[in-house]
């Protein structure tokens, strides 16, 4: 109960950030634009059709997070939870050049579930602050990710990795496993050995392909490979959803930055993994071979593996349903005994909150809001 004990402060909460984290205004804030969006994302987000990805827009905010001894903090782009328990947060990761909409279906399932849900967007992809143009390396990620940690979820919490996101997680509970609690890994890329040969780019080249990925016919066809038998204009939606943070004026600096790098290799990392880990596997993937995600699952030193039947790469955007189940029933195994007590933000601009002593009454107050 000493995670209790510690978010009691919130039921009296003045402001904000003694919630743990900020709602940031100015240059880097969540000024709400037209449609209550917030003025820092692309202007396209106006034409995205997914309802989904449409609310879960809404409430991306950015927050500080320090990076080392400078002075200068990072504007980081997140989604932060509406309930707070004593129970390890479940901490949202993406692919390989995307963002938190990636969980737009599946994390209002984890919140109705009672989890204290956190979508963070990885340095260098989503919809930071990069006007600074930091390093986006993978040493550069990982420090990143633990400085936003320690910020503002405070607490061991359980990492969720799909496809390279996994490689990212599993670098960061080897490097720092006081800070995660366990994993879940999905559809993990993880036997790649970083960038390869596109750290002997000369730069002009290395922008050529950074511009080329984000094309809307590469994106286009990256849709149609992940997701089979989409309707035509569901694809083009999606596809926008996919490379809306593409359109950031930093996005092609920070994209050839970790290209040159060398990006992640973990494959030697694999077998320091102390913490329990969920390994997720889909049936259809046309990305990453089962294969590799059986090959983890043996490595990997304390793991259990699932199957999603006839889904393709991307399980929490194709279907949610199953994966949040996935992860509800992970993370209870992995928590105390029953439910944990949870506080619902309803409001969170007047941080007004409910306490519900079970799961199924912070769900019901949930559904209420």
């Amino acid at each position: 109960m000493v995670a209790l004990a510690f978010r009691f402060p919130v039921l009296r909460c003045s402001s904000s950030e003694e919630l743990g984290f900020r709602l940031s205004g100015g240059r880097g804030g969540c000024v709400r634009g037209d449609g209550g969006f917030p003025s820092f994302l692309p202007k396209e987000i106006q034409h995205i059709r997914d309802p989904s990805a449409r609310t879960l827009a809404q409430r991306i905010q950015r927050v500080p997070v320090q990076m080392g001894y400078s002075e200068n903090c990072i504007m980081s782009s997140c989604v932060t939870p509406t309930i707070y328990n004593d129970s390890n947060p479940v901490v949202l990761l993406h692919c390989f050049d995307s963002s938190c909409l990636e969980w737009r279906s599946a994390y209002p399932l984890l919140e109705k579930a009672g989890l204290e849900a956190w979508a963070i967007d990885i340095l260098g992809w989503g919809f930071s602050d990069l006007e600074r143009r930091p390093s986006c390396n993978a040493v550069s990620k990982r420090n990143h990710l633990y400085q936003l940690w320690k910020s503002h979820v405070k607490r061991p919490m359980i990492l969720v990795g799909p496809s390279l996101g996994a490689a990212v997680a599993i670098d960061f509970a080897v490097n720092f496993p006081e800070a995660v609690d366990s994993l879940v890994l999905i559809n993990a890329s993880v036997y790649a050995e970083g960038t390869g040969n596109m750290t002997k780019l000369p730069k002009p080249m290395a922008y050529a392909m950074a511009s080329l990925l984000k094309s809307v016919p590469i994106r286009f066809y990256a849709k149609k490979l992940v997701f089979d038998g989409l309707p035509l204009s569901r694809t083009i939606d999606w596809m926008n959803v996919g490379r809306l943070h593409c359109l950031l004026p930093w996005w092609e600096d920070a994209t050839v930055d970790f290209m040159l790098s060398g990006g992640y290799n973990v494959i030697e990392d694999i077998k320091q993994v102390k913490q329990k880990a969920l390994v997720i596997c889909s049936e259809h993937d046309k990305i990453v071979s089962s294969k590799f995600s059986k090959r983890l699952h043996s490595e990997l030193p304390n793991a259990v593996m699932q199957k999603v039947a006839e889904c393709g790469h991307l399980p929490h955007v194709e279907k949610p349903d199953a994966i949040s189940q996935l992860i509800v029933d992970f993370a209870r195994s992995r928590g105390c005994n029953g439910w944990p007590v949870s506080y619902l933000v309803d409001d969170l601009s007047s941080n007004k909150l409910h306490m519900g002593t079970t799961f199924k009454e912070s769900s019901k107050a949930y559904e209420e809001t």
